[in-house]
């Protein structure tokens, strides 16, 4: 199989695993109760330049998460579930897991037990304010994403990005 051709069958499996988070979370927006933000005990800590946001989700849960802008380490603690990403697949993860989250990420999830996740984000301006965090960290949806990283791209990286996608 030549490369341009393994490149696009991997491309239309992230576009399928994509479609089904998706669809995932449009299913669970549609049940009476459902429940978005920050749903779950979260605890905050600091350091220089560094935010850990820990998060505790319920044995039988299934949620989505946001999509992440920048690479960064997280830690399953505690528990074990079921994940689906994009580049991954499904998998299921048993505590203790320590992992780098490429930036872009979105997962699906269902909690098998109680399960204990923390992720360490990047503070340059050592804020302690979560939206202003949040802002900085995540976005909603998948054209935000785009949009944040049209941005981030040098000016001459971005013009080439447009030429190559025509």
């Amino acid at each position: 199989m030549s490369k341009d051709l393994a490149k696009t069958e991997q491309d239309l499996i992230k576009a399928d695993r994509r479609a089904l988070i998706l669809q995932i979370e449009k299913e669970i927006s549609a049940q009476e109760g459902a429940v978005f933000g920050n749903a779950f005990p979260l605890k905050h800590t600091f350091s220089s330049g560094i935010y850990v946001r820990e998060i505790t989700i319920p044995q039988g849960i299934l949620l989505t998460g946001r999509i992440h802008k920048h690479d960064h380490p997280n830690f399953l603690l505690k528990g074990t579930v079921r994940v689906l990403t994009e580049d991954g697949g499904i998998e299921t993860l048993i505590a203790p897991v320590s992992m780098i989250s490429a930036k872009g990420t979105k997962r699906a999830l269902y909690t098998l037990t109680e399960v204990v996740w923390t992720t360490i984000h990047l503070n340059p301006t050592n804020t302690q304010d979560i939206d202003e965090l949040e802002e900085e960290i995540v976005v909603d949806t998948y054209e935000q994403y785009d949009e944040f990283t049209r941005k981030e791209l040098p000016w001459y990286k971005r013009i080439i990005k447009t030429i190559s996608m025509r």
